[in-house]
């Protein structure tokens, strides 16, 4: 009689656990992940909410629900633009869910990192290889980046005189900040050509994105959606700080509040914080008094206008993210 050898897989050593977490256990953990981190961030930032609903409850309702209509667009303005960076159709509802769950996750991680995993892996899911979906992302970033900036200088061109740029950036702070862009930039252009097995799959990746540029500007829905929703996200997200500025009543032109948000925001895109927590508050203030606005009613503004955008999504989309990890489509 020959004795029956059990499969390795299954062989634990007495006193020791499996090596392996169940892949169910690991999903259950990720679900509850994000409300552990929005607990946590509310914790650390109690005072800035009560501050910020102190202000809400002082504030004419009629432009703060236009406020809140604007930042649910945004979200609309986000599906057009993932949607336009690849030539597959994703789902709608679910992408439309999955830009809610990105902004949560963006607020929980350094800025950029938590909606683009998100999007990253809601991508692979829908069948695009990881190359591709990872061009797809880049592309996504650069459309917005290019619709920020270019809508901030045509601002800019209309405006001339929205904000005091010596309140805004002194003039002993542009050279030493030049300085460290360049830096920056030297050292990361020393690496990629120093290291081989770098330069190589950065090569090989810029011919993908390249690839799947030109795929989609070869489709006129696709570009529409690609270049009007990167220009349309950051117009919405002006526009709420305007509504907010109109309910507090501060006395600042809309335009020029548009123009303070958008400089504001391109700043600030060079700190990695979790979702700009704290750093795009500093920055939006000092835009605002820059742009003529008395600092306490900036500070009241900048602070209601954050509640909006960040801490009333928040729950809403940490669950949607769980609920998202627990149906598999991210």
């Amino acid at each position: 009689m020959t004795a029956v050898q059990l499969p390795e897989s299954t062989h634990v050593s007495p006193g020791r656990l499996p090596r392996r977490v169940p892949a169910r256990r690991l999903r259950q953990i990720l679900c509850l992940l994000p409300l552990l981190l929005v607990s946590v961030v509310a914790v650390q930032h109690r005072s800035v909410l009560a501050e910020g609903f102190r202000h809400l409850r002082t504030a004419e309702w009629p432009w703060l629900l236009a406020a809140v209509g604007a930042t649910c667009l945004t979200w609309v303005a986000a599906s057009f633009t993932r949607q336009g960076a690849v030539v597959e159709a994703l789902p709608k509802r679910r992408l439309l869910a999955t830009q809610f769950a990105a902004g949560a996750a963006n607020h929980l991680l350094p800025t950029g990192l938590g909606a683009g995993a998100v999007n990253l892996r809601f991508m692979t899911v829908c069948g695009l290889p990881l190359a591709r979906s990872s061009a797809a992302l880049a592309l996504y970033l650069l459309a917005e980046t290019v619709g920020r900036v270019g809508l901030l200088a045509v601002l800019l061109v209309a405006f001339p005189d929205a904000l005091r740029l010596s309140v805004l950036l002194p003039e002993q702070a542009a050279g030493p900040l030049l300085l460290a862009i360049g830096a920056a930039l030297a050292v990361a252009a020393i690496v990629l050509v120093s290291v081989r097995r770098l330069r190589t799959g950065a090569c090989s990746f810029l011919r993908t994105a390249l690839g799947e540029a030109r795929e989609v500007h070869t489709r006129p829905a696709r570009a529409f959606a690609l270049w009007g929703g990167s220009l349309a996200f950051p117009a919405l997200q002006a526009s709420v700080l305007v509504a907010v500025g109109q309910s507090l009543g501060l006395p600042v032109p809309p335009m020029h509040m548009a123009v303070a948000y958008l400089a504001a925001t391109v700043a600030v895109a060079l700190i990695p914080t979790p979702g700009g927590i704290g750093s795009v508050e500093a920055a939006l203030v000092v835009a605002l008094v820059a742009a003529g606005g008395p600092a306490a009613v900036a500070t009241a503004v900048v602070l209601a206008f954050r509640i909006i955008t960040v801490w009333l999504p928040l729950l809403p989309g940490a669950l949607t993210l769980g609920a998202l990890v627990r149906m598999k489509v991210i």
